[in-house]
């Protein structure tokens, strides 16, 4: 099984630029075309926050335009620019997206991953949460299904990222996440969004990472006072494929066009 995730799109509706700068839904529009060129294409796409840039319902319409050429299920989870009602209003067919009210959670159970999807959502504000209600759902969802292998995710990520103007709009606290995630092995990686990079850390006895954007980046400044700034730097998206042999492998592409792929040689000698 192979598990795509995008995350931080920031669709604008009406061709309008984040910040003067970035076609978002342009880039977008290139990571899809990217995303269906793959040899191996993804057997789902979860998507992991901050979908639209101010949460109205002609972005959600943008967005729905721009995903539909993907043929493939697709898991959407709220992150701090998005409104939940407006994300459930434009994809009503997404039924998983109803399972849990106020919150935006869900499990989907018929892959060989099962997805399970946490909102760290406060509604107004930047940064995020998990307050107690959200955290005893998901120990329940996942001690009903304590032996199939599990991925989490979540927008914001539940650990400090030393990139201080965004640690300053993190997860509030993430100790009471680690007690649950602590008592459910199954889960074999902790998906989320938020920072526009590739970050990993070991969290609760699994991996936590967060996914590239296919717009922006979050410019790469390892201090506590760091300003808040966005570079160009190429855009991205991640794979995990999973099997029983290996568990969760994951990896980063890039999107663009890029010289190759060239064949290696040794000594003159083609190597194949």
């Amino acid at each position: 099984m192979i598990i795509g995730q995008i995350s931080d799109l920031h669709i604008k509706a009406g061709g309008k630029l984040s910040y003067q700068v970035v076609d978002t839904a342009g880039m977008l529009e290139r990571c899809v075309a990217h995303l269906r060129a793959l040899k191996q294409l993804p057997d789902v796409l979860v998507v992991t926050g901050d979908l639209v840039d101010f949460g109205t319902p002609e972005e959600y319409g943008t967005l729905r335009e721009l995903l539909a050429p993907l043929d493939v299920p697709l898991y959407l989870i709220p992150g701090n620019h998005d409104e939940r009602g407006a994300l459930r209003a434009a994809f009503p067919e997404h039924r998983y997206l109803q399972q849990v009210e106020p919150f935006v959670q869900y499990a989907i159970d018929e892959w060989p991953v099962r997805i399970v999807a946490l909102d760290t959502v406060i509604p107004g504000a930047s940064g995020g949460e998990l307050c107690a209600t959200r955290l005893a759902w998901l120990d329940r969802t996942l001690a009903a299904s304590p032996t199939k292998p599990t991925v989490v995710i979540m927008h914001h990520p539940p650990f400090a990222t030393w990139i201080g103007h965004m640690d300053k709009i993190g997860l509030a606290d993430s100790r009471g996440l680690a007690e649950v995630i602590t008592r459910h092995p199954q889960v074999e990686r902790v998906l989320c969004g938020h920072l526009h990079r590739a970050i990993q850390a070991r969290f609760a006895g699994t991996i936590a990472s967060t996914c590239p954007s296919p717009a922006h980046q979050v410019a790469l400044d390892l201090a506590h006072d760091a300003p808040s700034r966005f570079v160009m730097e190429p855009p991205g998206y991640q794979l995990h494929a999973w099997s029983d042999r290996s568990g969760l492998v994951s990896h980063t592409a890039f999107i663009g066009e890029f010289a190759g792929p060239y064949p290696f040689y040794a000594d003159g000698k083609l190597i194949d």
